[in-house]
C-alpha cells in the first residue's frame, strides 16, 4: 500500500533529483497547522499514484539545508520535480483537486 515517502537532506538527491517519475515534495512542518490539513491530501495521493508519481515530504526542521536550497520561506510549499527539475510549486494548503490538476498537467 502506497504511503508519502520521506525526503532528507541525505536522501534527497537519490529519492528526487535521480527519480525515472515526476516527484511531488511536500515541505512541511509539525508545529505547522495548514501543513496538517493538507497532510491526509498528500497520503491519499501517494496510493491514488503509486507507481506513476512518487509523492513525499520534507519536514523543513530536520531537513533544512534541502529547504533552503529550493528557497522555502513558507510552508507548505509543494514542489512537482521532472527530470530533477522543479516544474511548479505550490504554496499554501490547497484543495484535494487543485493537486491532482497540477500533477496531471506534469
Amino acid at each position: 500500500m502506497g504511503q508519502a515517502l520521506h525526503f532528507t537532506d541525505d536522501s534527497f538527491n537519490k529519492e528526487v533529483l535521480e527519480s525515472e517519475q515526476p516527484v511531488l515534495v511536500d515541505f512541511w512542518a509539525a508545529w505547522c497547522g495548514p501543513c496538517r490539513m493538507i497532510e491526509p491530501i498528500v497520503e491519499e495521493l501517494a496510493v491514488e499514484y503509486e507507481g506513476k508519481v512518487k509523492i513525499g515530504k520534507v519536514d523543513v526542521d530536520n531537513s533544512p539545508n534541502v529547504a533552503m536550497q529550493y528557497g522555502i520561506r513558507s510552508i507548505p510549499t509543494i514542489l512537482i520535480f521532472k527530470k530533477g527539475e522543479v516544474v511548479d510549486t505550490i504554496v499554501g494548503a490547497v484543495s484535494k483537486n487543485e493537486l491532482v490538476s497540477r500533477i496531471q498537467a506534469n
